[in-house]
């Protein structure tokens, strides 16, 4: 059984997580975090690992088939939060800023995941979490040499998150940290994995 996730006992402010949901895949043809993968829907992989995170919460954001999504949800665990973007045809930015408004007012910071990866490897989301307890103003992942997903974001800049526009999502506020952005090497391409057309799938 995985460890972390919602209930667990920490002297640390508590971190939330944060699961998008929203897109409408266009690429894959729709209903792709519905797509079978591995035997289960593509949006249960995701969320298996946020609530293997070091997370006191975690809140899905709906968009796109929103019921579908919710029902696909609620399925894996009726107890996740549910929140729907309503202007999520805007980008990722509508759709982080719709999540991070929803989080608990006391959260240290946010793991933001996506619902189209799948394999993120469970074994990195404590040292993203270690990274930002040390000091670092956000964390991620990244593989030969390559940045991935999940990130965690501090506390501190949970107010330029409810500020985003666009469909970068939090890239430009990654980019501007330096090195107060902590870099975790992932112990496989999993951070690096989303899918994003139905070939992805047997990948």
């Amino acid at each position: 059984m995985a460890t972390g996730g919602p209930g667990k006992s920490d002297a640390q402010p508590p971190f939330a997580a944060l699961v998008l949901a929203a897109g409408s895949g266009t690429r894959f043809g729709g209903g792709k975090l519905l797509a079978d993968w591995r035997g289960a829907p593509l949006l249960h992989a995701a969320l298996a690992a946020a609530r293997a995170a070091p997370a006191a919460s975690v809140t899905v954001v709906t968009g796109a088939d929103a019921e579908a999504v919710a029902a696909c949800v609620r399925g894996f665990d009726p107890a996740i939060r549910l929140v729907h973007a309503a202007n999520h045809a805007e980008g990722m930015g509508a759709s982080l800023r719709t999540g991070v408004a929803a989080l608990p007012a006391d959260a240290a910071g946010v793991f933001v995941f996506l619902g189209d990866m799948p394999r993120v490897p469970v074994g990195v989301l404590e040292s993203l979490a270690e990274a930002v307890r040390r000091g670092a103003e956000a964390a991620a992942p990244v593989f030969d040499g390559r940045r991935g997903n999940p990130v965690l974001l501090g506390r501190a800049l949970i107010p330029e998150l409810l500020s985003l526009t666009g469909d970068t999502g939090a890239r430009p506020i990654l980019q501007r940290l330096g090195a107060r952005l902590a870099l975790v090497r992932s112990p496989d391409d999993g951070v690096l994995f989303d899918v994003d057309e139905r070939g992805d799938l047997g990948r």
